[in-house]
C-alpha cells in the first residue's frame, strides 16, 4: 500500500481553517471542495490514459485521454458526498457510485446500508472519498466492497487520518494495489473514536447538523 501525505501550504493552510470550531458550514463545504481538488491532482498521477492524435492549429500531434473503462468515483455516504464535486471537476469523465456506511458508535464496526455500483468493477480504477480516516472501519469495508466487486485497484482520498486508520487499512489490504492520500496525517484517536486534533464530524460540519 502506498501513503501520500500532502505536504503543500495551500492544503495545510485550508486545513486549519476546516479544524477551526468557528468555521460555518458554507465555508466549511466550500474548502472541502477545494481541499479535494488539490489532492485528486496527486491521487490520480497514476489514472489510466491512451494515446489519441490531435491536430493543433500547427500540426499533428499525439495526446492522451483518459482510457475505457473509465474511473469510477465512490463516496462513503454521507459525508464523502462532501467531497465528490471537488473530485469529479478534476476528473469530469468519471463514473459515479455510492456506498452508504454507517458506524456502531459503540463498537465502532461499520454497516453498509446502501449501494449504488456496477455489479461488474473488473478492471476498473476506483476513488473512494471519504473525509475522515479514523479507526478504519468504514474505509477497510469499502475497499474490501470495490474488491469484491472486481476492482482493479483503489485509490483512497481523506482529508486526515491517523495512525491507526492506515494500519487497519495496510492489515486489510496485503498486497492488493491500494493508495492512500491524506491532507494530513493527525495525532490519535481518542477514546471516543475520534480524530485528535481533527476537526470535529465532518458530516456534521458539512450539512449543519450538529
Amino acid at each position: 500500500m502506498r501513503v501520500h501525505v500532502a505536504d503543500h501550504p495551500l492544503v495545510t493552510h485550508k486545513l486549519s481553517v476546516l479544524r477551526d470550531h468557528r468555521t460555518p458550514s458554507p465555508v466549511f463545504r466550500q474548502l472541502t471542495e477545494e481541499l479535494v481538488t488539490l489532492l485528486a491532482y496527486e491521487a490520480t498521477r497514476n489514472v489510466k490514459v491512451s494515446p489519441i492524435e490531435i491536430t493543433t492549429p500547427v500540426t499533428k500531434t499525439m495526446g492522451v485521454k483518459i482510457s475505457e473503462p473509465r474511473p469510477i468515483v465512490v463516496p462513503i455516504l454521507r459525508a464523502g458526498l462532501g467531497m465528490l464535486e471537488g473530485l469529479v471537476k478534476l476528473l469530469p469523465t468519471a463514473e459515479v457510485g455510492f456506498l452508504g456506511m454507517v458506524r456502531d458508535e459503540t463498537t465502532f464496526e461499520p454497516t453498509t446500508y446502501a449501494e449504488r455500483l456496477p455489479d461488474d468493477l473488473s478492471d476498473r480504477q476506483c476513488f473512494a472519498i471519504d473525509p475522515m480516516l479514523a479507526t478504519g472501519g468504514s474505509l477497510a469495508a469499502a475497499i474490501q466492497f470495490l474488491f469484491d466487486r472486481g476492482a482493479k485497484d483503489v485509490t483512497a482520498i481523506c482529508l486526515l487520518g491517523t495512525p491507526e486508520g492506515v494500519a487497519a487499512i495496510e492489515a486489510l489490504v496485503g498486497d492488493r494495489d491500494v493508495t492512500l492520500v491524506l491532507g494530513a496525517l493527525d495525532e490519535r484517536l481518542n477514546e471516543k473514536g475520534y480524530i485528535v486534533p481533527g476537526l470535529g464530524d465532518a458530516g456534521d460540519r458539512l450539512y449543519g447538523t450538529v
